[in-house]
């Protein structure tokens, strides 16, 4: 079973850019998107020709923003949306897929944003969302994937010192959320099976052709419960396909 996680920056956006080609070609039997940027009658409607999978999908209050989805070959044994939070139930950032040996969460984790005005919003929302992923994992193990917002080591990120401590995604604070889940259970399986491996990142800022240059950042990822990892035939990213400021990120099981 192979499974990619995606933040598509649109899903209205990316289906313009050969969504669908891109899809066939990962061959992938469940495809977890982020940052969709559409109500869930958009993202039926934006999919309207994948009659061959179940989909669905996590919406915003707020219209055109965040959102998670879920197209998937087989159908889940049940749906759940959100963290059962109130205030971290509004943006669409949570998506639960069980299937019958585990459940499968894609989430996209909130911005620090740019002046950081959300970095402490963001620290509860990790605390939060660990605990949500051990509740979970009290029923069956957990593969969580998604844009978790953050680059967790240097050799994660192509510039780490003129970042660290200055931008969103590689704020300390940050950091020890991320060392949160990977010391809490749930392992980073693309480190799983690569500790080493540099240069390979899932996001590129559109400026300065940093994407051509491959200054990016590995911010997307797959993280599965220690119970799971026998089940993991290996992790990859997909820096070739285009249509985002993110590449796909996946994994074989």
């Amino acid at each position: 079973m192979k499974i990619i996680s995606w933040n598509v920056n649109g899903i209205r956006a990316v289906m313009k850019k050969e969504f669908t080609e891109s899809f066939k070609a990962m061959e992938a039997d469940i495809l977890c998107l982020q940052e969709t940027k559409a109500q869930d009658n958009q993202v039926t409607e934006a999919l309207a020709d994948f009659n061959d999978y179940h989909i669905y999908s996590n919406s915003a209050v707020k219209k055109g923003y965040s959102g998670t989805a879920i197209i998937s070959k087989e159908k889940p044994l049940s749906i759940t949306k959100d963290m059962g939070i109130e205030e971290h139930d509004q943006e669409g950032r949570v998506l639960c897929a069980e299937y019958e040996n585990f459940f499968l969460v894609t989430v996209y984790v909130p911005n620090s944003g740019s002046e950081l005005k959300r970095l402490s919003y963001r620290q509860e929302w990790d605390k939060d969302f660990f605990n949500y992923l051990k509740k979970l994992e009290e029923t069956k193990p957990v593969l969580v994937c998604g844009d978790f917002n953050v680059a967790h080591s240097e050799i994660d990120l192509a510039r780490p010192k003129p970042n660290y401590n200055k931008s969103a995604g590689y704020m300390q604070e940050e950091i020890d959320g991320m060392d949160r889940f990977t010391q809490g259970g749930f392992k980073d399986t693309f480190r799983y099976f690569y500790p080493e491996v540099t240069d390979k990142y899932s996001w590129w800022s559109y400026r300065a052709g940093a994407r051509g240059k491959n200054v990016g950042w590995r911010i997307d990822y797959f993280l599965a419960s220690e119970s799971f990892l026998p089940q993991l035939k290996d992790a990859f990213i997909l820096n070739e396909v285009m249509g985002s400021d993110h590449c796909p990120v996946g994994v074989e099981l």
